[in-house]
């Protein structure tokens, strides 16, 4: 969604690196392309001018003009800035002292209040909470339904007494379910509450008397953030008729400009404190500006991808695959290889992994086009193997290759290739798990082999050459067999002396030894 803002943005931080000093002129041309990537990208207007006034302020500040790098200044400033508009610090859940805990979600019909109460539902319970979902949408045509099947598929429970379609009262539902949520021992209650496609005042009243009748600890306003500036409109007609105290922003993994969700935050004064970004129940995750402004600024977003791995991969599993690695590269088996591959498939599509790290932006195109049933080729090729095969990949012949390919369904070209970037990523993986670092860097710490792995190779001098002249050669011959008679060698002084060129002698130092005339007069 912010991929045009990026690239906007990127390409003007790319104008000022390399600066000693930023000059007047180069702070108004930059604030300018940002103040045109922000409008490009649909943000309000109130937003942009605030933004680019706080931004030229700090630029032409002591900040800047002290800093050893000021184009590096100037980004931390933007970023400093994104963070702000977006909320600042991250806003997390208020949870009710006594439970059950009350959620209500309000907002326009077709933001995706249903799907998002199963998501919220899923993330809580991964919490450790148990939540309820009610069906206090009775108006719209198979809702009721709609939040039974994502109930189901999220694991939760679900309390839908009236049919919906128009039939049943949602402000009695909503009243009800509390004391059934009581009795049931859920201590989260998630009200999924009707929408219409515009604002109008009978909806306004029927979510005001929602809220009154349960009197929720948080109202979450659900908000599409492919609408544009109409969800700015939305969100203060919201905050005036309804009140909310947080925002959720779905659909963030659509292709429109996204503007308004930097803007609601700045211009409601209420936080965004969860964002959906995929069709599956667990893309859905509690919003972090500092970790967006950073995915906005191509500078990655390493903590998230940190926390999906911690979910994903066990500390023990981890431990057993480090050692097994450190004991040597045929430990590793194509066994071992499909298990890690089908851990990294659990944390989601890789080119969302990709995306969290920092300069990915530059190879954006790349990264869109991988195909993601890659994975499930290669997964293909390695089932198709026996268990021999699998733990000993060098007994693969050619008729062996056929047979996978055949049973796999790719060409036999497709098996030689995975199993040669299997041995050259076994090789890889076990150097560096015993310390020696990525191969071909030698010489740097952590980056290519340590102590012992490659021998520097001392160049032998080469002796003096001899004369390919005969009568040349020979007298060299004869000098040097007279240089041995005196007991001296080329270059050193004869035999009897030392190398500093005092007199030998056998008795003690300077026992033979007197000083020159000219140096006598310092000693009496």
């Amino acid at each position: 969604m912010f991929d045009t803002l990026s690239d906007r943005l990127s390409a003007t931080f790319k104008s000022l690196r390399g600066k000693g000093r930023l000059s007047e002129q180069d702070i108004d041309a930059a604030a300018r392309e940002i103040r045109i990537a922000l409008l490009e990208a649909d943000v309000a207007l109130p937003v942009v001018r605030s933004f680019i006034a706080n931004v030229k302020e700090r630029a032409r500040g002591e900040e800047v003009s002290k800093a050893l790098n000021p184009g590096q200044q100037v980004l931390k400033i933007v970023n400093d800035e994104l963070v702000s508009i977006l909320g600042g610090e991250t806003r997390r859940l208020r949870f009710a002292k006594t439970a059950p805990t009350v959620i209500m979600l309000a907002g326009l019909q077709g933001a995706g209040k249903t799907t998002l109460a199963g998501k919220l539902g899923l993330w809580l319970k991964g919490q450790g909470h148990s939540p309820l979902l009610v069906a206090c949408d009775l108006q719209r045509p198979n809702a009721v339904n709609q939040l039974s099947v994502v109930a189901e598929r999220a694991g939760v429970a679900v309390y839908a007494p009236a049919p919906g379609n128009g039939v049943g009262d949602p402000v009695q539902v909503a009243k009800d379910s509390i004391e059934y949520a009581r009795t049931k021992q859920y201590d989260i209650v998630i009200v999924d509450t009707a929408g219409r496609l515009g604002i109008d005042a009978e909806l306004m009243q029927q979510a005001a008397d929602i809220r009154d009748a349960v009197s929720p600890d948080e109202i979450l306003f659900v908000v599409d953030a492919m609408i544009g500036q109409d969800a700015v409109n939305t969100a203060e007609a919201f905050r005036d008729g309804v009140g909310f105290d947080g925002v959720v922003l779905s659909k963030l993994d659509g292709d429109a400009r996204g503007g308004a969700a930097l803007s609601i935050a700045h211009v409601t004064g209420k936080q965004i404190m969860f964002a959906s970004n995929g069709e599956k129940l667990d893309d859905f995750d509690a919003f972090h500006p500092d970790r967006m402004a950073g995915r906005i600024l191509d500078m990655g977003d390493m903590l998230t991808l940190i926390e999906q791995a911690e979910k994903t991969f066990s500390q023990a599993e981890a431990e057993k695959m480090a050692a097994k690695l450190a004991k040597g590269p045929k430990e590793f088996t194509l066994d071992d290889f499909l298990a890690q591959m089908e851990q990294v498939r659990k944390m989601g599509s890789i080119s969302k992994l990709l995306g969290m790290l920092p300069g990915m932006g530059q190879i954006k195109e790349q990264i869109n086009n991988i195909d993601e049933r890659d994975v499930d080729r290669t997964a293909a090729i390695i089932k198709s193997m026996t268990p021999a095969e699998r733990q000993d990949p060098t007994i693969i012949n050619g008729s062996r290759r056929a047979r996978i390919a055949k049973g796999s369904g790719v060409e036999v070209s497709a098996v030689k290739n995975l199993v040669e970037r299997f041995f050259e990523a076994r090789k890889m993986m076990s150097r560096m798990a015993q310390g020696g670092g990525m191969p071909g860097m030698p010489g740097i710490p952590g980056m290519g082999g340590g102590p012992g792995r490659q021998k520097k190779q001392v160049k032998q001098a080469k002796g003096k050459r001899k004369s390919g002249n005969p009568m040349k050669r020979k007298e060299e011959e004869a000098a040097a067999a007279a240089r041995r008679e005196q007991g001296a060698q080329p270059g050193l002084p004869a035999a009897g002396g030392n190398p500093f060129g005092l007199p030998a002698g056998g008795g003690q130092p300077g026992q033979d030894f007197d000083l020159p005339d000219e140096f006598k007069k310092f000693m009496k």
